[in-house]
């Protein structure tokens, strides 16, 4: 049999859609190396975000395109995954031990925007990532309950304080200093003071992502934390109601206005599957999110049902990332933490922080 060319083997590449960014893995720059001995192929494939749940079926597939041409007889393919850290807005710098902050917003309170940042940062765990939550909804902080936490945080030195450890992730927020039913009266720049100071004052540990729940709406408290907080990119959470997408749009051409990457749009209770008889109906509407989407050339991350699971997993303490990793709940939130990764890995690259990346290697 002839000699297959390393040209040849880059084309059958460059035909391997990732569908996570969209786009070729030639044309992403996933292709770290091709080797060729005569009819036998070698290919090294670095992906930008952690896909540990789906690296093998990548690297399934882009064989079976190197099989299929009778000019290779045998394909060697190896995955590995390592996320970098991508710039912020101008003028900011990043967070030490944080590559990249994501936010997660919404245009109005009661779209599930608190419950989906929980689950994110869940799934991008459980594809290989380093993750922290820091739950910046001052006046209604949620994310201690959801993710089974109380308590004062300690610090060790006296200056910086240490984040709260559940499932895995690292947590900081508001309601670990307050009673929970303590109502907060501050003003926005006491909000906006606070948590600048839970952000820095909190020593993250080598973060792949932080994923920050901002407060609904689109205010000045939500203006000022986008324009001084380090934001790689942004993640709009809406439900189809023309309402809530209404809302949405605004915190769209917020992030457009700081000059935060918006990465995606995840539509929330998309559809209501009755927990009796499985029928499906779309209580709040169909499509609105992926119109939104495509009106603002903006990807759609991902859909989530109206599911009692959720809301009962969340409000125990244990989101259905953790309670139920093997379910197709979970299996959605996993597609949109990596299609959110993913989309985020195409961004420019900060190379001021450096500390040791994640490597998930096939084996």
């Amino acid at each position: 049999m002839s000699s297959v060319s390393q040209e040849k083997v880059r084309q059958l590449l460059d035909t391997v859609i990732d569908p996570h960014t969209e786009q070729s893995l030639l044309a992403s720059g996933a292709v770290r190396g091709v080797g060729v001995d005569s009819d036998k192929v070698t290919v090294d494939i670095l992906l930008g975000y952690p896909a540990a749940t789906w690296k093998d079926t990548l690297a399934a597939q882009i064989q079976a395109t190197l099989l299929a041409d009778p000019a290779i007889s045998a394909a060697t393919v190896s995955v590995a995954c390592r996320v970098f850290a991508h710039k912020v807005q101008k003028d900011l710098t990043p967070l030490p031990n944080v590559k990249n902050i994501i936010a997660v917003a919404s245009g109005k309170g009661g779209v599930g925007k608190s419950t989906t940042a929980v689950n994110l940062a869940l799934a991008l765990q459980a594809e290989g990532a380093n993750v922290g939550v820091l739950d910046a909804d001052i006046y209604g902080p949620s994310v201690p309950r959801m993710l089974g936490l109380s308590g004062k945080p300690d610090s060790k030195d006296g200056r910086l304080i240490e984040p709260k450890r559940n499932h895995g992730l690292q947590v900081m927020s508001i309601g670990f200093l307050i009673e929970e039913d303590t109502p907060m009266i501050w003003r926005g720049p006491m909000v906006t003071q606070a948590l600048q100071q839970l952000l820095n004052d909190t020593q993250w540990v080598e973060l792949d992502y932080l994923v920050i729940d901002l407060p609904p709406g689109t205010g000045d408290i939500q203006l000022t934390l986008c324009q001084r907080v380090p934001v790689s990119g942004a993640v709009i959470v809406t439900t189809p109601q023309d309402i809530a997408l209404l809302d949405a749009r605004k915190g769209l051409r917020m992030f457009e206005k700081v000059e935060v990457p918006v990465l995606g749009i995840v539509e929330n209770m998309s559809t209501h599957i009755c927990s009796q008889c499985g029928h499906e109906e779309h209580i709040f509407g169909a499509g609105g999110g992926a119109a939104m989407a495509a009106q603002y050339h903006v990807p759609m991350l991902g859909s989530l049902p109206l599911d009692i699971r959720i809301r009962e997993q969340a409000d125990s303490g244990t989101p259905t990332m953790a309670a139920a990793p093997d379910s197709n709940i979970a299996a959605a939130y996993r597609s949109i933490a990596r299609n959110t990764a993913a989309r985020l890995s195409l961004n420019a690259r900060n190379k001021s922080i450096q500390f040791p990346n994640i490597v998930i290697q096939n084996t």
